[in-house]
Protein backbone atom coordinates (compact mmCIF):
# COMPACT_ATOMS: atom_id res chain seq x y z
CA UNK A 1 0.00 0.00 0.00
CA UNK A 2 1.48 3.25 -1.01
CA UNK A 3 2.05 6.11 1.27
CA UNK A 4 -0.73 8.23 -0.38
CA UNK A 5 -3.13 5.91 -0.28
CA UNK A 6 -1.98 5.03 3.30
CA UNK A 7 -2.11 8.93 4.59
CA UNK A 8 -5.72 9.72 2.51
CA UNK A 9 -7.30 6.36 4.19
CA UNK A 10 -6.15 7.40 7.57
CA UNK A 11 -7.62 10.85 7.43
CA UNK A 12 -10.95 9.10 6.31
CA UNK A 13 -10.67 7.23 9.66
CA UNK A 14 -10.72 9.89 11.81
CA UNK A 15 -13.06 11.66 9.23
CA UNK A 16 -15.83 9.18 8.99
CA UNK A 17 -15.29 6.40 11.42
CA UNK A 18 -17.86 6.34 14.24
CA UNK A 19 -15.54 7.00 16.96
CA UNK A 20 -18.11 6.72 20.13
CA UNK A 21 -18.92 2.97 18.46
CA UNK A 22 -15.48 2.35 18.62
CA UNK A 23 -15.18 3.40 22.42
CA UNK A 24 -18.22 1.21 23.28
CA UNK A 25 -16.38 -1.88 22.73
CA UNK A 26 -14.94 -2.83 26.19
CA UNK A 27 -12.60 -5.47 25.08
CA UNK A 28 -14.20 -8.01 27.61
CA UNK A 29 -13.89 -11.16 25.01
CA UNK A 30 -17.69 -12.39 25.11
CA UNK A 31 -17.49 -12.12 21.23
CA UNK A 32 -14.86 -14.08 21.06
CA UNK A 33 -16.29 -17.68 21.28
CA UNK A 34 -19.00 -16.60 18.74
CA UNK A 35 -16.28 -15.55 15.95
CA UNK A 36 -15.59 -18.03 13.62
CA UNK A 37 -12.17 -16.77 11.98
CA UNK A 38 -11.05 -16.37 15.43
CA UNK A 39 -11.78 -19.81 16.07
CA UNK A 40 -10.47 -20.90 13.11
CA UNK A 41 -7.49 -18.63 13.15
CA UNK A 42 -6.35 -20.38 16.17
CA UNK A 43 -7.41 -18.11 18.12
CA UNK A 44 -5.80 -14.80 16.10
CA UNK A 45 -6.64 -11.38 18.14
CA UNK A 46 -6.69 -9.87 14.65
CA UNK A 47 -9.08 -11.96 13.83
CA UNK A 48 -11.84 -11.63 16.75
CA UNK A 49 -14.29 -8.43 16.52
CA UNK A 50 -12.47 -7.06 19.58
CA UNK A 51 -9.45 -7.30 17.75
CA UNK A 52 -10.34 -5.93 14.67
CA UNK A 53 -12.24 -2.69 16.37
CA UNK A 54 -8.91 -2.16 18.72
CA UNK A 55 -6.88 -2.29 14.97
CA UNK A 56 -9.43 0.64 13.48
CA UNK A 57 -9.37 2.43 16.81
CA UNK A 58 -5.71 2.67 16.44
CA UNK A 59 -5.85 3.79 12.86
CA UNK A 60 -8.22 6.48 13.93
CA UNK A 61 -5.81 7.31 16.80
CA UNK A 62 -2.76 7.42 14.61
CA UNK A 63 -1.05 4.67 16.50
CA UNK A 64 -0.62 2.19 13.43
CA UNK A 65 -1.02 2.61 9.99
CA UNK A 66 -3.98 1.48 7.84
CA UNK A 67 -1.23 -1.17 6.02
CA UNK A 68 -1.88 -4.49 4.23
CA UNK A 69 -2.15 -5.89 7.60
CA UNK A 70 -5.43 -3.97 8.42
CA UNK A 71 -6.62 -4.18 5.64
CA UNK A 72 -6.41 -8.74 5.59
CA UNK A 73 -8.18 -8.57 9.10
CA UNK A 74 -10.85 -6.86 7.91
CA UNK A 75 -11.03 -8.67 4.56
CA UNK A 76 -11.04 -12.28 6.80
CA UNK A 77 -14.20 -11.03 8.48
CA UNK A 78 -17.27 -13.14 7.40
CA UNK A 79 -19.74 -9.97 8.60
CA UNK A 80 -21.71 -12.47 10.16
CA UNK A 81 -22.18 -10.36 13.12
CA UNK A 82 -22.36 -13.14 15.49
CA UNK A 83 -20.64 -10.86 18.00
CA UNK A 84 -23.63 -8.58 18.03
CA UNK A 85 -26.18 -10.74 20.16
CA UNK A 86 -23.55 -11.94 22.87
CA UNK A 87 -22.03 -7.78 23.25
CA UNK A 88 -22.99 -6.77 26.48
CA UNK A 89 -21.93 -3.05 25.32
CA UNK A 90 -24.60 -3.45 22.02
CA UNK A 91 -21.26 -2.73 19.82
CA UNK A 92 -22.69 -2.50 16.11
CA UNK A 93 -19.88 -4.57 14.76
CA UNK A 94 -21.34 -4.48 11.56
CA UNK A 95 -21.77 -1.18 10.82
CA UNK A 96 -18.47 -0.45 11.82
CA UNK A 97 -17.02 -2.90 9.73
CA UNK A 98 -18.70 -2.09 6.69
CA UNK A 99 -17.63 1.77 7.38
CA UNK A 100 -13.89 0.60 7.97
CA UNK A 101 -14.06 -1.28 4.28
CA UNK A 102 -15.96 1.37 2.03
CA UNK A 103 -12.72 3.63 3.10
CA UNK A 104 -10.03 1.49 2.60
CA UNK A 105 -11.64 0.50 -0.82
CA UNK A 106 -12.55 3.44 -2.36
CA UNK A 107 -9.45 5.34 -1.10
CA UNK A 108 -6.71 2.32 -1.91
CA UNK A 109 -6.02 2.00 -5.49
CA UNK A 110 -6.78 -1.44 -6.79
CA UNK A 111 -4.74 -3.46 -9.67
CA UNK A 112 -6.61 -2.72 -13.48
CA UNK A 113 -7.94 -6.21 -13.16
CA UNK A 114 -9.40 -5.84 -9.63
CA UNK A 115 -10.82 -2.81 -10.52
CA UNK A 116 -12.31 -3.70 -13.86
CA UNK A 117 -14.03 -7.10 -12.44
CA UNK A 118 -15.49 -4.94 -9.30
CA UNK A 119 -16.92 -2.28 -11.40
CA UNK A 120 -18.55 -4.88 -14.05
CA UNK A 121 -19.70 -6.81 -11.04
CA UNK A 122 -21.09 -3.74 -8.62
CA UNK A 123 -21.79 -1.39 -11.10
CA UNK A 124 -22.44 -3.38 -14.37
CA UNK A 125 -24.65 -6.29 -13.40
CA UNK A 126 -26.29 -6.33 -10.04
CA UNK A 127 -28.16 -2.94 -10.38
CA UNK A 128 -29.57 -4.35 -14.02
CA UNK A 129 -31.99 -6.64 -13.45
CA UNK A 130 -32.16 -7.18 -17.32
CA UNK A 131 -28.42 -8.29 -17.43
CA UNK A 132 -28.99 -10.47 -14.44
CA UNK A 133 -31.49 -12.44 -16.67
CA UNK A 134 -29.31 -12.42 -19.68
CA UNK A 135 -26.17 -13.91 -17.43
CA UNK A 136 -28.47 -16.35 -15.47
CA UNK A 137 -29.46 -17.28 -19.25
CA UNK A 138 -26.19 -18.08 -20.37
CA UNK A 139 -25.91 -20.23 -17.85
CA UNK A 140 -28.95 -22.18 -18.27
CA UNK A 141 -27.81 -22.51 -22.15
CA UNK A 142 -24.51 -23.97 -20.50
CA UNK A 143 -26.47 -26.08 -18.48
CA UNK A 144 -29.29 -27.62 -21.13
CA UNK A 145 -26.79 -27.81 -24.15
CA UNK A 146 -24.89 -30.27 -23.24
CA UNK A 147 -21.77 -27.69 -22.73
CA UNK A 148 -21.54 -28.80 -19.08
CA UNK A 149 -21.10 -32.04 -20.14
CA UNK A 150 -18.49 -31.54 -22.24
CA UNK A 151 -16.33 -29.51 -20.24
CA UNK A 152 -16.58 -31.84 -17.12
CA UNK A 153 -15.84 -34.81 -19.33
CA UNK A 154 -13.12 -32.96 -21.03
CA UNK A 155 -11.37 -32.22 -18.03
CA UNK A 156 -11.59 -28.46 -18.28
CA UNK A 157 -13.24 -28.20 -14.81
CA UNK A 158 -9.88 -29.80 -13.66
CA UNK A 159 -8.27 -26.04 -14.58
CA UNK A 160 -10.07 -24.41 -12.01
CA UNK A 161 -9.66 -24.01 -8.34
CA UNK A 162 -11.28 -27.19 -6.34
CA UNK A 163 -13.95 -24.81 -4.45
CA UNK A 164 -15.24 -23.21 -7.66
CA UNK A 165 -15.30 -27.06 -9.63
CA UNK A 166 -17.37 -28.08 -6.50
CA UNK A 167 -19.42 -24.64 -6.70
CA UNK A 168 -20.03 -25.66 -10.85
CA UNK A 169 -21.47 -28.91 -9.64
CA UNK A 170 -23.87 -27.46 -7.31
CA UNK A 171 -25.39 -24.72 -9.34
CA UNK A 172 -29.25 -25.21 -9.38
CA UNK A 173 -30.83 -26.03 -12.79
CA UNK A 174 -31.69 -22.42 -14.07
CA UNK A 175 -34.74 -21.40 -15.33
CA UNK A 176 -35.14 -20.01 -19.35
CA UNK A 177 -35.10 -16.39 -19.53
CA UNK A 178 -38.67 -16.64 -20.86
CA UNK A 179 -39.93 -17.46 -17.36
CA UNK A 180 -37.78 -15.15 -16.40
CA UNK A 181 -39.14 -12.18 -17.85
CA UNK A 182 -42.44 -13.65 -17.87
CA UNK A 183 -43.32 -12.58 -13.60
CA UNK A 184 -46.07 -11.96 -12.55
CA UNK A 185 -46.86 -8.46 -10.24
CA UNK A 186 -50.01 -9.48 -8.80
CA UNK A 187 -51.47 -12.39 -6.86
CA UNK A 188 -54.50 -13.39 -5.39
CA UNK A 189 -54.96 -15.24 -2.30
CA UNK A 190 -55.86 -18.67 -2.43
CA UNK A 191 -59.13 -18.50 -0.21
CA UNK A 192 -59.73 -15.50 2.35
CA UNK A 193 -57.23 -12.23 2.49
CA UNK A 194 -55.34 -12.23 5.87
CA UNK A 195 -53.08 -9.60 4.66
CA UNK A 196 -51.82 -7.69 1.77
CA UNK A 197 -47.80 -7.71 1.33
CA UNK A 198 -45.23 -7.14 -1.31
CA UNK A 199 -42.62 -9.57 -2.18
CA UNK A 200 -39.07 -8.79 -2.43
CA UNK A 201 -38.00 -10.65 -5.14
CA UNK A 202 -34.17 -9.84 -5.02
CA UNK A 203 -31.93 -10.51 -7.94
CA UNK A 204 -30.41 -13.81 -7.68
CA UNK A 205 -33.15 -14.97 -6.23
CA UNK A 206 -35.32 -14.08 -8.88
CA UNK A 207 -32.79 -15.08 -11.28
CA UNK A 208 -30.63 -18.40 -10.60
CA UNK A 209 -33.40 -19.42 -7.18
CA UNK A 210 -36.29 -18.67 -9.43
CA UNK A 211 -38.22 -21.97 -8.47
CA UNK A 212 -37.69 -20.36 -4.62
CA UNK A 213 -39.75 -17.75 -5.40
CA UNK A 214 -42.62 -19.29 -6.95
CA UNK A 215 -42.56 -21.48 -4.25
CA UNK A 216 -42.82 -18.26 -1.52
CA UNK A 217 -45.50 -16.95 -3.32
CA UNK A 218 -47.50 -19.98 -3.53
CA UNK A 219 -47.33 -20.37 0.36
CA UNK A 220 -48.12 -17.04 0.71
CA UNK A 221 -51.07 -17.60 -1.32
CA UNK A 222 -51.74 -20.66 0.55
CA UNK A 223 -51.71 -18.72 3.85
CA UNK A 224 -54.02 -15.93 2.50
CA UNK A 225 -51.72 -13.44 1.56
CA UNK A 226 -52.87 -11.04 -1.40
CA UNK A 227 -49.38 -10.28 -3.45
CA UNK A 228 -47.84 -7.36 -4.76
CA UNK A 229 -43.98 -7.43 -6.53
CA UNK A 230 -43.10 -4.37 -7.63
CA UNK A 231 -41.44 -4.25 -11.16
CA UNK A 232 -39.13 -1.15 -10.46
CA UNK A 233 -37.66 -3.04 -7.14
CA UNK A 234 -33.59 -3.69 -7.62
CA UNK A 235 -31.05 -5.79 -5.78
CA UNK A 236 -30.84 -5.24 -2.09
CA UNK A 237 -27.31 -3.70 -2.19
CA UNK A 238 -26.23 -6.16 0.05
CA UNK A 239 -23.02 -6.99 -1.95
CA UNK A 240 -22.33 -3.43 -2.61
CA UNK A 241 -22.15 -2.52 1.22
CA UNK A 242 -20.34 -5.39 2.31
CA UNK A 243 -17.58 -4.90 0.31
CA UNK A 244 -16.64 -1.26 0.44
CA UNK A 245 -19.22 0.24 -2.85
CA UNK A 246 -21.45 2.05 -0.07
CA UNK A 247 -22.59 4.71 -2.59
CA UNK A 248 -23.52 1.67 -4.79
CA UNK A 249 -25.55 0.60 -1.64
CA UNK A 250 -27.45 4.11 -1.40
CA UNK A 251 -28.36 3.69 -5.23
CA UNK A 252 -30.17 0.47 -4.80
CA UNK A 253 -32.09 1.31 -1.79
CA UNK A 254 -33.12 4.54 -3.17
CA UNK A 255 -34.83 2.57 -5.55
CA UNK A 256 -36.51 0.22 -3.47
CA UNK A 257 -37.88 2.65 -0.88
CA UNK A 258 -39.36 3.92 -4.26
CA UNK A 259 -40.37 1.05 -5.79
CA UNK A 260 -42.12 -0.01 -1.98
CA UNK A 261 -43.45 3.20 -0.89
CA UNK A 262 -46.65 3.95 -2.78
CA UNK A 263 -47.50 0.01 -1.91
CA UNK A 264 -49.90 0.33 1.05
CA UNK A 265 -49.06 -3.28 2.14
CA UNK A 266 -48.48 -4.59 6.01
CA UNK A 267 -45.48 -6.55 5.38
CA UNK A 268 -42.61 -6.75 2.79
CA UNK A 269 -41.64 -9.81 2.58
CA UNK A 270 -38.38 -11.68 1.81
CA UNK A 271 -36.92 -15.06 1.72
CA UNK A 272 -33.76 -14.42 1.80
CA UNK A 273 -31.77 -13.63 5.57
CA UNK A 274 -28.74 -11.61 3.71
CA UNK A 275 -31.58 -9.22 1.75
CA UNK A 276 -33.60 -8.63 4.68
CA UNK A 277 -31.15 -8.25 6.99
CA UNK A 278 -29.29 -5.49 4.59
CA UNK A 279 -32.78 -4.12 3.49
CA UNK A 280 -33.91 -3.59 7.42
CA UNK A 281 -30.36 -1.75 7.92
CA UNK A 282 -31.56 0.78 5.25
CA UNK A 283 -32.19 3.75 7.96
CA UNK A 284 -28.74 3.62 9.05
CA UNK A 285 -27.66 2.84 5.40
CA UNK A 286 -29.24 6.62 4.59
CA UNK A 287 -28.98 8.04 8.02
CA UNK A 288 -26.88 10.89 6.54
CA UNK A 289 -28.61 11.51 3.18
CA UNK A 290 -31.35 14.35 3.42
CA UNK A 291 -34.97 13.73 3.02
CA UNK A 292 -34.20 9.75 3.22
CA UNK A 293 -33.84 8.82 6.77
CA UNK A 294 -37.59 8.76 7.97
CA UNK A 295 -38.42 7.02 4.30
CA UNK A 296 -35.98 4.35 4.29
CA UNK A 297 -36.81 3.73 8.30
CA UNK A 298 -40.37 3.58 7.14
CA UNK A 299 -39.55 0.92 4.73
CA UNK A 300 -37.02 -0.70 6.89
CA UNK A 301 -40.34 -1.45 9.45
CA UNK A 302 -41.87 -3.37 7.06
CA UNK A 303 -39.69 -6.54 6.44
CA UNK A 304 -40.52 -9.33 7.79
CA UNK A 305 -39.25 -12.61 6.73
CA UNK A 306 -41.37 -15.22 5.20
CA UNK A 307 -40.90 -17.55 8.47
CA UNK A 308 -42.02 -14.89 10.32
CA UNK A 309 -45.50 -14.09 8.40
CA UNK A 310 -46.43 -18.30 8.06
CA UNK A 311 -46.13 -18.08 11.86
CA UNK A 312 -48.34 -15.33 12.39
CA UNK A 313 -50.92 -16.46 10.12
CA UNK A 314 -50.66 -19.53 11.51
CA UNK A 315 -49.57 -21.70 8.44
CA UNK A 316 -47.68 -24.17 10.85
CA UNK A 317 -51.35 -24.99 12.07
CA UNK A 318 -52.04 -26.29 8.40
CA UNK A 319 -51.94 -30.13 7.79
CA UNK A 320 -48.48 -30.59 6.50
CA UNK A 321 -46.92 -33.99 5.71
CA UNK A 322 -43.43 -35.16 4.55
CA UNK A 323 -43.23 -39.36 5.77
CA UNK A 324 -40.11 -40.89 7.26
CA UNK A 325 -38.07 -37.66 7.22
CA UNK A 326 -35.15 -36.18 9.31
CA UNK A 327 -34.91 -32.63 9.27
CA UNK A 328 -32.12 -30.58 10.70
CA UNK A 329 -31.95 -26.85 10.18
CA UNK A 330 -29.01 -24.41 9.28
CA UNK A 331 -29.43 -20.62 10.56
CA UNK A 332 -28.85 -17.77 8.12
CA UNK A 333 -26.56 -16.03 10.27
CA UNK A 334 -27.92 -12.45 9.24
CA UNK A 335 -31.71 -13.79 9.67
CA UNK A 336 -30.47 -14.93 13.11
CA UNK A 337 -27.99 -12.28 14.14
CA UNK A 338 -29.91 -8.99 12.58
CA UNK A 339 -33.44 -9.85 11.82
CA UNK A 340 -33.80 -11.69 14.96
CA UNK A 341 -35.54 -14.47 13.67
CA UNK A 342 -34.70 -17.96 14.71
CA UNK A 343 -37.41 -19.76 16.82
CA UNK A 344 -40.38 -19.05 13.57
CA UNK A 345 -38.24 -21.47 10.89
CA UNK A 346 -37.82 -23.81 13.76
CA UNK A 347 -41.40 -23.97 14.63
CA UNK A 348 -42.58 -24.35 10.53
CA UNK A 349 -40.13 -27.53 10.77
CA UNK A 350 -41.02 -29.00 13.69
CA UNK A 351 -45.09 -29.02 12.50
CA UNK A 352 -44.19 -31.43 9.55
CA UNK A 353 -46.08 -34.80 10.37
CA UNK A 354 -44.43 -37.62 9.24
CA UNK A 355 -40.70 -35.60 10.00
CA UNK A 356 -38.45 -35.66 12.91
CA UNK A 357 -36.31 -32.46 13.90
CA UNK A 358 -32.59 -33.08 15.21
CA UNK A 359 -31.31 -29.52 16.13
CA UNK A 360 -27.67 -29.11 14.81
CA UNK A 361 -24.97 -27.85 16.94
CA UNK A 362 -23.79 -24.93 16.91
CA UNK A 363 -26.40 -24.36 14.18
CA UNK A 364 -25.68 -20.84 14.39
CA UNK A 365 -22.12 -20.49 13.62
CA UNK A 366 -21.49 -19.55 9.78
CA UNK A 367 -21.47 -22.35 7.06
CA UNK A 368 -19.01 -19.82 5.54
CA UNK A 369 -20.58 -18.61 2.19
CA UNK A 370 -20.66 -14.89 3.49
CA UNK A 371 -21.50 -13.62 -0.13
CA UNK A 372 -18.79 -14.31 -1.80
CA UNK A 373 -16.16 -15.17 1.22
CA UNK A 374 -16.20 -18.28 -0.25
CA UNK A 375 -15.01 -17.45 -3.74
CA UNK A 376 -12.83 -14.31 -2.54
CA UNK A 377 -11.63 -16.47 0.66
CA UNK A 378 -11.64 -19.97 -0.24
CA UNK A 379 -9.09 -21.30 2.26
CA UNK A 380 -11.05 -19.89 5.60
CA UNK A 381 -14.23 -20.73 4.35
CA UNK A 382 -13.81 -24.36 3.25
CA UNK A 383 -12.50 -24.59 6.97
CA UNK A 384 -15.44 -23.44 8.46
CA UNK A 385 -17.42 -25.70 6.61
CA UNK A 386 -15.62 -28.48 7.31
CA UNK A 387 -16.84 -27.99 10.63
CA UNK A 388 -20.59 -27.20 9.72
CA UNK A 389 -20.44 -30.63 7.98
CA UNK A 390 -19.24 -32.31 11.07
CA UNK A 391 -21.94 -30.68 12.69
CA UNK A 392 -24.53 -31.63 10.09
CA UNK A 393 -23.65 -35.83 9.96
CA UNK A 394 -23.55 -36.07 13.32
CA UNK A 395 -27.21 -34.68 13.33
CA UNK A 396 -27.88 -37.95 11.04
CA UNK A 397 -30.45 -35.37 8.90
CA UNK A 398 -31.47 -36.47 5.56
CA UNK A 399 -32.31 -32.65 5.05
CA UNK A 400 -30.34 -29.29 5.81
CA UNK A 401 -32.89 -26.69 5.43
CA UNK A 402 -31.72 -22.97 5.09
CA UNK A 403 -33.01 -19.54 5.00
CA UNK A 404 -30.32 -18.02 2.49
CA UNK A 405 -29.60 -18.80 -0.96
CA UNK A 406 -25.80 -18.47 -0.46
CA UNK A 407 -26.28 -20.81 3.00
CA UNK A 408 -27.70 -23.37 0.43
CA UNK A 409 -25.09 -23.39 -1.89
CA UNK A 410 -22.44 -23.92 0.86
CA UNK A 411 -24.09 -26.50 2.38
CA UNK A 412 -24.72 -28.68 -0.89
CA UNK A 413 -20.82 -27.63 -1.74
CA UNK A 414 -20.45 -29.27 1.45
CA UNK A 415 -22.52 -32.64 0.75
CA UNK A 416 -20.65 -32.27 -2.73
CA UNK A 417 -17.10 -32.32 -0.71
CA UNK A 418 -17.76 -35.00 1.82
CA UNK A 419 -19.51 -37.09 -1.37
CA UNK A 420 -23.22 -37.24 0.51
CA UNK A 421 -25.31 -36.55 -2.15
CA UNK A 422 -26.93 -39.71 -2.21
CA UNK A 423 -27.52 -39.73 1.55
CA UNK A 424 -28.39 -36.05 2.62
CA UNK A 425 -29.86 -32.95 0.40
CA UNK A 426 -29.66 -29.27 1.33
CA UNK A 427 -32.86 -27.38 0.67
CA UNK A 428 -34.64 -23.71 0.96
CA UNK A 429 -37.07 -23.78 3.84
CA UNK A 430 -40.15 -22.19 1.23
CA UNK A 431 -39.11 -25.08 -0.98
CA UNK A 432 -39.04 -27.80 1.61
CA UNK A 433 -42.60 -25.98 3.01
CA UNK A 434 -44.54 -25.88 -0.08
CA UNK A 435 -43.04 -29.76 -0.78
CA UNK A 436 -45.20 -30.51 2.38
CA UNK A 437 -47.84 -28.65 1.93
CA UNK A 438 -48.80 -30.07 -1.19
CA UNK A 439 -48.11 -33.61 -0.14
CA UNK A 440 -50.58 -33.36 1.85
CA UNK A 441 -53.15 -31.81 0.06
CA UNK A 442 -52.84 -34.30 -2.76
CA UNK A 443 -55.88 -33.63 -5.53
Amino acid sequence: MKTAEKQRIQQQFQEKMDYDELLNCMRCGFCLPSCPTYIESGKDEAHSPRGRIALMKAVVDGDIEPDEEVKRSLDMCLGCRACEPVCPSGVNYGHLLEQARDIIYQNQQPSLPVKALRKAAFKGLFPHHNRMIALTGMLGFYQRSGLQTIARKSGVMKMLPESMQLMETVLPSVPTSKLMKNRPRHLQPAATTKKKVAFFSGCLMDTVFLPTNDATAKLLQYAGCEIVIPETQACCGALHGHSGEKQQAKALAKRNIEAFEDTEVDYIITNAGGCGAFLVDYGHLLKDEEGWQTRAEKFASKIKDISSVLIELEFHKQNLVLENEVITYQDSCHLKNVQKTFMEPRQLLESIEGAAYVEMKDAGRCCGSAGIYNLVESEMSMQILDYKMKQTKAANAKTVVTANPGCLLQMKLGIEKEGLTKQIRAVHIVDLLLEAYENSNKQ
